[in-house]
């Protein structure tokens, strides 16, 4: 016998009837079961055409057992006692939070053989701007005679430089030492003798001084001339695949630079194994040390680009140099327009590595300096310099 239920559905009224039985209607067929035994065989097909790469999954799903190619992990390397040393210093200088001076300047070290012919031009870009700069000079064969009041009595101790040598480093962990000692010095820019400004000082200070990270020039390249230049002997602290190539002239935060002077464990790698004749190669230490340095202990703290302008277009040992009839007006608007860094692998694909410059994120133009230029290039640059640093 039937019986009919009224269910109240929406609006008072509205009614649903719907009818039922006192039994329950006898199932047709099991469903549940068959699509339950239907994914189980799926699984145990796939299983037997793509085999597991786990030994105890492979085992008890594969019936073909595990004879195929596969690896585990490599196990991660247990630190040295003098890896743990180093970079617990590391780790908590960088994690010391930054004490901004009240009066932050931004240290300029000039690297050079003697006297610096562009010394009247930075003495223009400096002046004005007192309280806000400090400079060094590292001057390695000549004692420079200074024709502008910022330079006079700057000159650090130095020692005899030998280009592609450790001892380029050693002279720029010195300049960074003298300039540490001033509290005030809060980003530090290395400089060649034939370095000029592309911008007036105060675009200069705040695109340091307010930079989130340091400019340090950093890629890979598996060409000869990079990786090719690796030595095995660097075991176990720098591998193969951490070490890096770039531009010796930086621009660096104080943290980084406190972080330099505090490195001896791979500093020491570099003195003692990148330079030439080992293992019959010529590796450059001032190419490698911190890019391969920064790379292992601050990847993200770096741009991993210089901020130094300089062409290599000619595929030489050195790069272009710039003499009286190239420089003009638009040569120096080109250079300050680039808005790409771009890194050239040394192997036979040559391939060009381009990526935007960006600066806390935004994007603006990649360089505040450019070399080499010639020094009779000195009266071209002044007579121009009003115009190009506005650029």
């Amino acid at each position: 016998m039937k019986s009919v239920k009224a269910w109240r559905v929406g609006n008072v009224g509205d009614l649903q009837i719907l009818s039922g039985s006192r039994h329950r209607p006898h199932l047709k067929r099991p469903m549940w079961i068959i699509v339950l035994v239907t994914m189980v065989v799926l699984f145990l097909v796939c299983a037997y055409m793509y085999p597991p790469h786990t030994r105890g999954a492979c085992y008890v799903f594969s019936s073909r057992g595990c004879q195929f190619e596969w690896l585990p992990p490599s196990p991660v390397r247990e630190l040295t006692d003098n890896e743990i040393a180093s970079r617990v210093v590391i780790r908590d200088i960088l994690n010391t939070p930054a004490v901004r001076s009240k009066n932050s300047k931004v240290a300029f070290l000039f690297l050079t053989p003697g006297p610096l012919p562009f010394e009247k031009l930075w003495d223009k870009f400096f002046h004005g701007h007192e309280g806000r700069f400090s400079v060094y000079v590292h001057a390695s064969r000549d004692k420079p005679v200074h024709f502008s009041r910022y330079f006079i009595n700057r000159e650090i101790r130095s020692e005899q430089v030998v280009w592609g040598r450790i001892s380029m480093v050693d002279a720029e962990r010195r300049l960074l030492a003298n300039a540490l000692k001033d509290p005030d010095n809060q980003h530090f820019v290395l400089l060649s003798d034939s370095c000029v400004p592309l911008h007036d000082f105060d675009y200069v200070y705040n695109y340091l001084m307010y930079s989130n990270m340091s400019f340090i020039d950093c890629f890979e390249d598996p060409g000869p001339h990079g990786n090719g230049r690796y030595s095995e002997h660097m075991l176990p602290e720098v591998e193969l695949k951490d070490f890096r190539k770039g531009a010796q002239w930086f621009t660096m935060k104080r943290q980084h630079a406190l972080i330099v002077m505090a490195d001896s464990l791979y500093y020491s790698k570099f003195r003692d194994y990148c330079k030439h004749g080992v293992d019959g190669k010529n590796c450059i230490a001032d190419e490698h040390y911190l890019p391969t340095f920064f790379h292992m202990i601050d990847p993200g703290g770096i741009a991993n680009r210089s901020v130094t302008h300089v062409d290599w277009s000619e595929r030489k040992w050195h790069p272009k140099s710039y003499k009286r009839s190239d420089v003009s007006y638009d040569l120096l608007k080109n250079i300050t327009s680039v808005y790409l860094s771009e890194h050239v692998t040394s192997d036979e694909q040559r391939t060009v590595l381009m990526r935007p410059c960006l600066w806390n994120g935004i994007r603006r133009p990649c360089y505040l300096f450019a070399r080499k230029f010639r020094p009779d290039t000195l009266d071209n640059l002044l007579n121009l310099f009003s115009n190009y640093t506005t650029l």
